[in-house]
């Protein structure tokens, strides 16, 4: 019986070993994008209102810049395209594409509000 503990506990033990090796890769695989909202003459925006949409559930999540106009998403499936951009008063960005070809770990796009919204 003794033999048969020793083994099953070895056993659990790889196991848990592989499934947190396994969480840690793919955890380590997700993508950031952060960049800085500027105004038409390139001045940062604070208190803008950053979407990013993924195209794939089409699920949005927003950010609002902080002082110096700066943004931040973390945790992006690197197998998803997303879409984002930036509104502030009634003005907007173009919309820029994060597509899952990126193979970089972190992003940076830097929004440029000078349209108007319609």
């Amino acid at each position: 019986m003794n033999r048969i503990a020793t083994v099953l506990l070895v056993t659990a033990v790889v196991l848990a070993s592989a499934g947190f090796a396994a969480a840690q890769d793919r955890d380590s695989q997700l993508r950031t994008v952060r960049g800085q909202v500027l105004s038409k003459d390139d001045n940062s925006i604070s208190g803008a209102v950053v979407y990013l949409r993924n195209l794939r559930t089409q699920t949005v999540k927003t950010y609002i810049s902080d002082d110096a106009g700066n943004y931040r998403f973390s945790g992006l499936d690197p197998n998803v395209d997303y879409e984002l951009h930036a509104e502030h008063q009634d003005q907007t960005s173009a919309k820029r594409t994060l597509s899952s070809f990126d193979s970089r770990k972190e992003i940076v796009i830097n929004l440029k509000v000078d349209k108007k919204k319609g």
